[in-house]
């Protein structure tokens, strides 16, 4: 099943992004924590990842990183979702394999654009 896995410890936010992405009839799956995340991806590995920088324990660059380690998860496109919009924070975020990173709140628009993008959109 190709899905896309929005991983944010905001349940509203989780829940608002999956609205969106099913404008473009996307199927999506939720997780409210990293662990949560993670234990979907060993069930079925998603056609892309919004992943949450600000969660409490395991932060979403930590979540990256592991992905990155992971043989069967490391070439899953990863798009980090953050309301920090220092321009240090996207630099990070591409030096540690995200395809791309989008300021909170998200507008769809450009969701859309960064879909297109990855090739999801055509």
């Amino acid at each position: 099943m190709s899905y896309a896995l929005v991983i944010d410890d905001s349940r509203q936010m989780a829940e608002a992004l999956c609205r969106m992405l099913g404008l473009w009839k996307l199927q999506t799956r939720a997780a409210l924590s990293p662990a949560a995340g993670l234990a979907i991806m060993k069930e079925s590995v998603p056609q892309v990842v919004f992943l949450d920088i600000s969660m409490p324990g395991v932060t979403g660059f930590e979540v990256l990183a592991f992905l990155r380690r992971e043989p069967a998860l490391a070439e899953v496109p990863v798009i980090i979702i953050t309301s920090d919009d220092q321009p240090e924070t996207k630099v990070r975020a591409l030096n540690n394999g995200a395809q791309g990173l989008i300021v909170k709140p998200v507008m769809p628009e450009v969701l859309e654009t960064a879909l297109r993008q990855l090739g999801i959109l055509h």
